[in-house]
């Protein structure tokens, strides 16, 4: 038997319409997920999230929780040291208290869907790290690169096409 699924209320904003408390609650999950808890000394707040086309898409439990997190980025930007001409998925992020519950495919899920939703039609790219690479083509991407290191972590780029359906 597989994790329950917990429904989450997805909530897309423009950096400018998070608020502080949001904002704030999404920089901490990130530090303490990709900072802390990774033991990568880097600087995620990197300047994107203000962009203007940037999509913070929050996961809200009904208790008001931040559960879930990705963050979403225009053509010409991508979320570590390579710039995409595709709009990029990034930040993907389960709240350690909420894992084990099936959060991880809807997150995706939704992200993707918001991504076509601000650029429809569009390939969409990420760079993963390697070991999620399953998880990431289980929803439509496929590698595009080889293999590479970003902080100290491998990671490869995915690529999901245009057409691709992905899994539902």
């Amino acid at each position: 038997m597989g994790p329950m699924t917990v429904p989450l209320h997805w909530h897309p904003a423009r950096f400018d319409d998070l608020g502080t408390d949001r904002l704030y609650d999404l920089l901490r999950l990130r530090s303490e997920v990709f900072v802390v808890e990774q033991d990568c000394a880097y600087l995620d707040i990197d300047g994107k999230d203000r962009h203007p086309d940037a999509v913070h898409l929050l996961g809200i439990a009904d208790d008001g929780t931040l559960a879930a997190y990705l963050r979403i980025l225009p053509p010409g930007l991508g979320h570590g040291i390579a710039a995409f001409a595709e709009p990029s998925i990034g930040r993907v992020v389960t709240a350690p208290a909420w894992r084990g519950r099936g959060l991880g495919d809807p997150l995706l899920r939704e992200g993707i869907a918001e991504t076509l939703r601000k650029w429809p039609g569009t390939a969409i790219r990420l760079g993963a790290q390697a070991h999620l690479q399953a998880y990431y083509a289980r929803n439509g991407f496929e590698p595009a690169s080889n293999a590479y290191l970003e902080d100290g972590i491998p990671h490869v780029e995915m690529l999901r096409p245009a057409d691709s359906g992905g899994s539902r």
